[in-house]
């Protein structure tokens, strides 16, 4: 059985746990993942059937915030076109509504309903192999001789499997395309109900293994599969330490290049958060509060707008060094903001000079604002 997927085989010694566990097996495509949470996650709210149709539906709102919010590839890029397609699907619905990529799952699902017609041939095309191949850890011990070519034909092998070798997880009856349905095995559904966290969190980590590795460029991509609280989001500190900066001297707003109001500005990433996912002091910088949402998950133009960010931030390392109470509000960073090894053992060391300082901020910053912009974040600029 997989290491990762625990349950207690004593109590369901009847079905093929280990079969199961390789539902997840050599997966072409990511919405393999996808097919198996959505059935998890019926038989948990006590659906004994669902048709492609629902289940599809499922998978869509499942994939809906990492491929809206974070631009996520759920199966990498042929020339420039996503091969998976779940994602192109998503991909459909978002070019047909206003959604939001934060919208609730009743939100998403009554704009699938909405836009069933226009969405029919990318969920027609979620059909074609894996809810039939999902299910070839339970038929490999047993032949090599499935039928995969045939849909009607492996319909009519798995049915047969199940009523003369062993209990699966579902069958189907012969409805076509997205009306066919699924119906849940009852020992199997119990199963599952029993053990819904364990399951869900081994699709969860087989998922992410998948995705990181059709996402290299991806940083902190463990946090781009659910909406994050904002109460996570760690600021305080370094919204104080610019507070204390700004008591001491002016600072220029990087986009509109006015001076800062200290009573009134918001810290903000240079490189969105919803990319980098983390709070890092050397990305953050004081804004204008009235422009924090036009700039929104936009990267902001290179050229023209580093520059003054990459000054503010010397101003910010000259200041530590210069006076202690900024640099007591500095240390307080340490635990939420400074975790970059390079920005404490190169950046932010005594005895940079202005020209050292920016040439390790842009060495270590462009190569992730270059990722973000192949990932497919668009520019931003307010002039």
């Amino acid at each position: 059985m997989n290491d990762n997927l625990i349950i207690q085989t004593e109590y369901y010694n009847h079905l093929d746990i280990d079969a199961f566990s390789r539902m997840l097996k050599d997966p072409s495509y990511c919405y393999k993942f996808y097919w198996l949470e959505a059935i998890v996650e019926l038989i948990s709210g006590g659906r004994e059937s669902a048709t492609f149709d629902e289940i599809i539906t499922e998978m869509i709102i499942n994939a809906w915030y990492s491929v809206v919010e974070f631009h996520i590839h759920l199966s990498g890029l042929v020339e420039g076109v996503s091969r998976d397609g779940l994602e192109r699907a998503v991909n459909v619905l978002a070019e047909l509504t206003n959604l939001s990529s934060n919208s609730s799952k009743v939100e998403i699902r009554n704009q699938i309903i909405e836009h069933s017609s226009e969405l029919r041939e990318a969920k027609k095309q979620l059909t074609n192999m894996v809810p039939y191949r999902a299910l070839a850890g339970f038929f490999e011990k047993y032949s090599n001789t499935v039928p995969w070519d045939s849909v009607t034909r492996i319909v009519e092998y798995a049915n047969l499997f199940n009523e003369r070798i062993e209990a699966l997880p579902y069958t189907y009856d012969l409805n076509p395309g997205l009306k066919k349905r699924v119906t849940f095995n009852k020992d199997w559904m119990q199963l599952i109900q029993d053990n819904t966290v364990n399951i869900l969190g081994w699709i969860q980590f087989e998922k992410l293994k998948w995705l990181q590795m059709n996402n290299p460029e991806v940083p902190g991509l463990v946090y781009k599969l659910k909406a994050l609280d904002d109460k996570n989001r760690k600021l305080e500190h370094v919204r104080t330490l610019w507070k204390g900066i700004l008591s001491l001297h002016g600072i220029n707003d990087v986009f509109t290049n006015e001076p800062i109001d200290p009573a009134g500005f918001d810290v903000d990433h240079f490189i969105p958060f919803s990319f980098v996912m983390n709070d890092e002091l050397w990305n953050l910088m004081p804004m204008d509060s009235s422009l924090n949402s036009a700039k929104s998950n936009l990267l902001p133009k290179w050229d023209g707008y580093f520059e003054l960010f990459a000054k503010n931030q010397f101003k910010l390392y000259e200041d530590i060094h210069q006076y202690d109470g900024i640099r007591n509000l500095y240390e307080k960073c340490y635990k939420d903001n400074l975790h970059s090894i390079w920005a404490s053992q190169e950046l932010y060391r005594k005895g940079n000079s202005k020209e050292e300082f920016i040439n390790i901020l842009e060495k270590n910053m462009r190569p992730i604002y270059d990722s973000a912009k192949r990932q497919g974040y668009a520019i931003w600029s307010r002039r």
